[in-house]
């Protein structure tokens, strides 16, 4: 029985598409908060807590990416959303290609890949994965925030923006924290399945990324049947938040073209 997870849901039915935000490792949806409160006034706008994070429950052990991919379908289905654009940025990213694999494109109607990659863990990378998640269950997470935090964000992003992403950070638990990373161990490669991917999609990347630089999207992109690239400047690996407004209107540009498709006229 998947958990029932803490989310936002704003904004009313309409005839648009609704969007469903899903936050990245060790984050919580208030990193989304930008977004929501952009688009939330014209759409339905849902994001998630996943499972070990914000105020949604916590598994220890291990969680899988396709388990945070029935938590999300099975909340969406409590919600009653039945098709969506959906939009991932980095776990959160490679949690919504397993969406598309479990789900298909009739209740994805649009992609969002934000700073992530599609490929499985390397050896050394699997190693590395769980030797941190040992780490933040025996020292908590404080010490990685410190050691992290300019990397998740440009050095020079805002205070505020700091902040907030240092504050995620923090108050992740660690034992949701460490369970994903070893569930994110075994994740399988998404790389052939880009290739089928038919839907309007969109790759963004924060051009200063340092965990998935530009030439990861640049590759998802070329990969992507139907994709645009949309590479934001002074930003690393958030940039829905170092930079939203320039965020927001790539991502209006992708849901504006769903629209259309579901108003016949594309």
């Amino acid at each position: 029985m998947a958990p029932f997870l803490a989310y936002e849901d704003k904004g009313t039915d309409s005839s648009l598409v609704p969007l469903v935000l899903v936050h990245g490792h060790p984050f919580d949806r208030t990193m989304w908060a930008p977004q929501i409160e952009a688009f939330a006034p014209a759409r339905r706008v849902v994001a998630p807590d996943l499972r070990g994070y914000g105020a949604s429950p916590v598994t220890p052990g291990s969680t899988l990416l396709s388990e945070f991919a029935q938590d999300i379908g099975a909340l969406l289905d409590e919600l009653k959303v039945e098709s969506c654009v959906l939009a991932g940025l980095s776990m959160g990213g490679q949690i919504a290609m397993e969406c598309y694999r479990q789900w298909g494109p009739d209740r994805i109607r649009g992609l969002v890949l934000a700073d992530t990659f599609p490929a499985a863990e390397t050896p050394e990378g699997r190693r590395s994965r769980n030797a941190m998640a040992d780490r933040l269950l025996r020292e908590g997470m404080r010490g990685y925030a410190d050691e992290v935090l300019e990397k998740m964000v440009a050095p020079y992003a805002s205070v505020e923006v700091k902040a907030h992403v240092h504050r995620m950070m923090t108050g992740t638990p660690p034992e949701g924290a460490a369970a994903a990373l070893r569930g994110r161990a075994e994740r399988p490669d998404y790389r052939d399945l880009l290739t089928r991917i038919t839907i309007p999609a969109l790759v963004v990347v924060g051009a200063d990324d340092a965990y998935t630089p530009v030439s990861d999207a640049r590759a998802m992109h070329a990969a992507l049947p139907d994709a645009t690239l949309h590479v934001i400047d002074s930003a690393a690996h958030m940039p829905n938040l170092e930079r939203p407004e320039e965020f927001n209107r790539a991502l209006s540009g992708l849901l504006a073209r769903v629209d259309r498709r579901r108003l016949g006229h594309a």
